[in-house]
């Protein structure tokens, strides 16, 4: 049994067993309604566009993979969370619809109407996404407040905020260059490309700077990484646009997805999906070392039982709940409390052991 404790302790083993266990119940449920057994893995091309449930599953996910990038960053190198994620999605839609629609305009459906070019639009509510970033970092970084109190902010205010920007109104952008972002490109759900191309994005940066290992050894230990000379400050605060830029990003994409800017209900409840995919990434949610790719995973697995969920039945206004005791879960497995009592478990096991062999 060496090769499982081996492969136990691989970063990605959490996460791609909970890929595993939604197959499972995927290829358990259709077998039950008389389905092909692997149904949940098929696609084939309609009307232009590739259709089936797995691909459903990447473009739904599309947003939440978006945020885990961010999210993961911020619990690597503060160890706390950025509960503010949907809310500053929603209000970066807000301001791109508001731009581009003008204030007190609820509908727009003719390019000549536009107040602006669409990419104005769309880079203005990134860019404000990035600047309540900045807020909650330097609140973290600077003013040493806890990360989930600093983001509380625009957790209860981020969609207010959209709200005044619409006049309190639904601001409908009927464009197909609007529409673009939440819909298909070629025969690929855009959203898909997107969180692509943020992902390659991330990833290349970490891979060709030494940002990575600053995020991580702040996150450890910031104290020592201060002394060491990195300026600690600055990474947090870093790490807090980046989620914040992510999530402009996402919030752009649900935007575009039902092209309008409807400000309670974009990016309702995704904050919850972006820690939980941290977390089922394999990520200690007390900061320090990260695995990109297992939030990634982590992000299209939720989706994927949420759509498991849908298929089986559940309410999706109960949809939350269970995910909200699959956190539980993986927080207290996490725990120092319970490593600890694993810990003294081994240690007693294997003192009994070298007694029992000295007798």
């Amino acid at each position: 049994m060496d090769w499982l404790k081996k492969v136990s302790k691989k970063p990605l083993f959490l996460p791609l067993v909970s890929v595993f266990l939604v197959l499972i119940i995927n290829v358990v449920y259709d077998a039950i309604q008389g389905n092909y057994i692997f149904e949940f893995l098929k696609f084939e091309l309609k009307e232009g566009a590739l259709y089936g449930r797995i691909i459903d599953i990447l473009n739904r996910g599309s947003e939440a993979a978006i945020l885990a990038i961010g999210m993961t960053l911020v619990v690597s190198s503060s160890a706390g969370t950025d509960i503010s994620v949907g809310s500053v999605m929603s209000l970066a839609g807000s301001l791109c619809c508001m731009l581009l629609a003008g204030f007190g305009v609820t509908h727009v459906r003719e390019i000549g109407d536009l107040q602006m070019p669409i990419f104005v639009g769309v880079i203005a509510g990134i860019a404000v996404a990035g600047l309540c970033g900045l807020f909650n970092g330097f609140l973290v970084a600077k003013m040493k407040i806890q990360p989930m109190v600093a983001t509380l902010i625009f957790f209860t205010a981020g969609r207010a905020i959209g709200l005044l920007l619409t006049n309190n109104k639904m601001v409908y952008i009927h464009l197909e260059q609007f529409k673009v972002f939440g819909g298909k490109l070629w025969i690929f759900p855009t959203p898909t490309v997107i969180a692509a191309a943020c992902i390659l994005i991330m990833t290349l940066i970490l891979k060709t700077t030494s940002l990575g290992m600053y995020v991580q050894s702040v996150g450890i230990n910031p104290k020592a990484s201060r002394i060491a000379g990195i300026n600690s400050v600055a990474i947090i605060l870093l790490c807090y646009v980046i989620c914040g830029l992510f999530s402009g990003v996402a919030g752009i994409v649900a935007t575009s997805r039902i092209y309008s800017a409807d400000s309670n209900n974009i990016g309702l409840n995704l904050e919850l999906d972006a820690i939980l995919a941290v977390a089922l990434g394999g990520n200690s949610l007390g900061g320090g070392r990260f695995n990109l790719a297992g939030s990634i995973i982590g992000a299209y697995t939720i989706q994927a039982i949420t759509t498991t969920m849908y298929a089986l039945g559940v309410a999706k206004a109960q949809a939350p709940v269970y995910k909200a005791i699959i956190v539980i879960l993986i927080v207290v497995v996490q725990s120092p409390a319970v490593k600890a009592y694993f810990a003294h478990r081994k240690a007693q096991k294997e003192g009994g052991l070298a007694v029992a062999g000295r007798s």
